[in-house]
């Protein structure tokens, strides 16, 4: 849907809008991540960027996040469910523009994008059709669906006419994606689509992803289930902000897909959650270091994490373990 009354208005913003997509666009660059090795617990520096970044106009770019808050160091899957801007920048820095760039055209965006530190928050516009129909590759823990606008032509006694041929691009092996996929399921299970999502009700197999721009211009959230991706657009087709205050796709945007997808599944019956490829291998870590978890370990941080083949953990967490001789009775 492009608009709320074609009568009113005949541009199709699904189609015809450039957007900056916000946070939206991160999991493309976990996803780059995720390709070049790096396990999901990897640790990650969400701070303050240290020098700040020269733009082109010879000005600093320090960017926060939206409650100007840094948790540190920090898992690479906290950081994507939590949405931490310096984190996800710093990650993209250390892959390069250029692989990320390439990462998100592999998934079919084919907006310019510059290769700029700003990209990996989402600051450059995307058609929004684009980037729902990227998701679909995550739905299918690998293949992009390339979005039909026609579903069928019929007679006038229902006869098919004419129905597009469906077009399905591959992106990615199914390990990789589904390392992804489990990361970005945290996000509605704990991160900034929980309280719109999975505690307003709606616990069915999904994943996805807020985003919100800055001055609240921009606000979405795409999501999506094993069988069905729904994206969501709000804003102005001008520049302005959407509300003054917390008008972000996690509080506007996500509990309007959470209508849409239980009024889907009151209709049919609920999808399987997604298969786990059989060669990835499991290992208990410490969820602060991202370390094999010892005895030592607080429980609390005991975590039984995913890994594509290699890149598990070898060595025990160096950060809990017992200080002088072990006493005996």
């Amino acid at each position: 849907i492009g608009g709320r009354d074609f009568e009113d208005s005949k541009y199709n913003r699904i189609v015809q809008a450039v957007r900056q997509p916000g946070s939206t666009f991160k999991p493309f660059v976990y996803s780059a991540a995720v390709r070049a090795g790096h396990p999901v617990t990897e640790m990650l520096d969400d701070s303050p960027l240290n020098p700040p970044v020269l733009q082109l106009d010879s000005t600093l770019w320090q960017p926060k996040d939206d409650d100007d808050s840094t948790w540190g160091a920090i898992p690479m899957r906290k950081a994507l469910y939590g949405s931490r801007n310096l984190a996800t920048i710093k990650l993209g820095m250390a892959l390069g523009e250029q692989t990320v760039i390439g990462e998100a055209k592999s998934y079919g965006i084919t907006t310019p994008l510059p290769p700029y530190p700003s990209i990996h928050i989402g600051a450059k516009g995307v058609r929004p059709i684009e980037i729902i129909a990227a998701y679909s590759a995550f739905a299918t823990l690998g293949t992009r669906a390339v979005p039909q606008g026609i579903l069928r032509v019929e007679d006038r006694e229902g006869n098919i006419v004419w129905q597009p041929q469906q077009v399905h691009q591959p992106v990615m092996d199914a390990e990789h994606t589904w390392l992804l996929v489990d990361m970005m399921k945290d996000v509605i299970r704990r991160g900034t689509a929980y309280s719109a999502v999975w505690k307003a009700g709606f616990t069915l197999p999904a994943a996805g992803k807020t985003g919100t721009t800055d001055q609240y211009t921009d606000a979405w959230f795409i999501g999506y289930t094993p069988e069905l991706v729904a994206g969501m657009w709000v804003g102005y087709d001008y520049q302005r902000a959407i509300l003054e205050h917390n008008a972000g796709g996690g509080k506007i945007v996500a509990p309007a897909w959470t209508s849409f997808m239980r009024d889907v599944y009151d209709r049919r019956p609920a999808p399987a959650d997604w298969i786990r490829p059989d060669s990835l291998v499991t290992r208990e870590v410490d969820d602060s270091t991202g370390y094999l978890a010892t005895p030592f370990c607080p429980q609390k941080l005991h975590r039984w994490e995913w890994f594509y083949p290699g890149t598990e953990p070898t060595q025990e967490c160096p950060v809990h373990r017992v200080l002088g001789p072990a006493l005996t009775p």
